[in-house]
């Protein structure tokens, strides 16, 4: 309940929101013609039904705050997943522990702990990510589009009536697509499963490595390593936001054109 006040307040605060609204008050104000105002509410509640729930949107809200960012990512995954997230960010301490002890520690630590930092964060957008893979799979079987799809190539085959058939032709290309977004889904699933491992696995050997390293030099190629693990981790991120957003956009269209079908 937080959560949803919250991006809906963010929504509603956003100047450009504030700015139409305004602009449609002071116009019905002017003109004495309540018009102008009613149709800035009914977009305004369509606004605000659409927006706050856009993956866009809570990325650019929690991006205005790393910690805020955190806290809205963490409280969507699993215990299970919490608790991994944990146990990677006592490696973290520990590794900055290790640096400090070097030669020009503070120096090492104020450049590492914040990519090690983005490392973690980045840990946890790809496990909500995962998560969205498992439950976009999960919602749908594809044998059963695989199925539908068949199926509907026959119709359309066999269909004689110009406008009937133009329908069904319109539904084989949106099935189409779904079954391209499986396919993609289920191979980006797992390249997201090794990512989650690789980041876990460079932890651990910065954390290996930094109990016995005495060269400042070493440890800068270890944060590059980091960094790198980062971009590529955002990456997989926002691949996968416009995977989702595409078959949102195409789950839209597939229910509208069944509903003609029906009628």
């Amino acid at each position: 309940m937080a959560r949803t006040t919250s991006l809906l307040r963010a929504a509603f605060l956003l100047p450009a929101n504030l700015v139409g609204l305004a602009t449609a008050g002071v116009s019905s104000l002017l003109t004495g013609e309540p018009l102008p105002a009613l149709v800035a509410l009914g977009v305004e509640g369509f606004y605000l039904a659409t927006v706050p729930w856009s993956r866009r949107f809570q990325r650019a809200v929690g991006a205005e705050g790393s910690e805020g960012e955190l806290k809205l990512l963490l409280a969507e995954l699993s215990p299970s997943q919490r608790e991994q997230y944990e146990g990677l960010r006592a490696l973290r301490d520990r590794i900055l522990t290790n640096y400090r002890k070097l030669p020009g520690g503070r120096v090492m630590v104020a450049s590492s702990e914040g990519r090690l930092d983005a490392l973690l964060t980045s840990f946890v957008r790809l496990l909500g990510s995962l998560n969205s893979y498992r439950t976009f799979l999960g919602g749908a079987s594809r044998r059963g589009v695989e199925q539908e799809l068949v199926e509907l190539k026959r119709e359309v085959e066999g269909e004689r009536n110009p406008r009937l058939r133009d329908v069904k032709a319109r539904r084989v290309d949106i099935l189409q697509k779904r079954l391209e977004r499986f396919l993609l889904a289920e191979e980006s699933r797992e390249v997201v499963a090794h990512q989650l491992a690789a980041i876990e696995d460079l932890l651990r050997l910065t954390l290996d490595q930094s109990i016995s390293i005495r060269d400042p030099e070493a440890a800068n190629r270890q944060l590059d390593a980091i960094a790198a693990s980062v971009e590529a981790s955002e990456e997989t991120v926002r691949e996968m936001e416009r995977i989702m957003d595409f078959t949102e956009e195409m789950g839209t269209s597939g229910v509208s054109h069944g509903a003609r079908v029906r009628s």
